[in-house]
C-alpha cells in the first residue's frame, strides 16, 4: 500500500512540470537568437562581398 501511495502522489506532483517548461521555452529561445544571427551572417557576407566587388572593379 505504501508503493501506491508514492506513485500516486508522484504522479500528481507538478514541480517537475515547470522546470520541464522552462526547458523547452529555453530551447526555442536559443533556436530563435541562432537562427537570427545565421540570416544576419549571412545578409552582411552578402553585403561586404558586394562592396569588394565593387571596389574591385572600380
Amino acid at each position: 500500500m505504501e508503493l501506491k501511495n508514492k506513485i500516486a502522489r508522484f504522479l500528481k506532483d507538478e514541480s517537475g512540470l515547470t522546470a520541464t517548461e522552462y526547458a523547452i521555452a529555453g530551447g526555442l529561445v536559443g533556436l530563435a537568437v541562432v537562427t537570427s544571427f545565421t540570416n544576419l551572417g549571412t545578409a552582411v557576407g552578402g553585403v561586404i562581398d558586394n562592396i569588394i566587388t565593387a571596389i574591385n572593379g572600380a
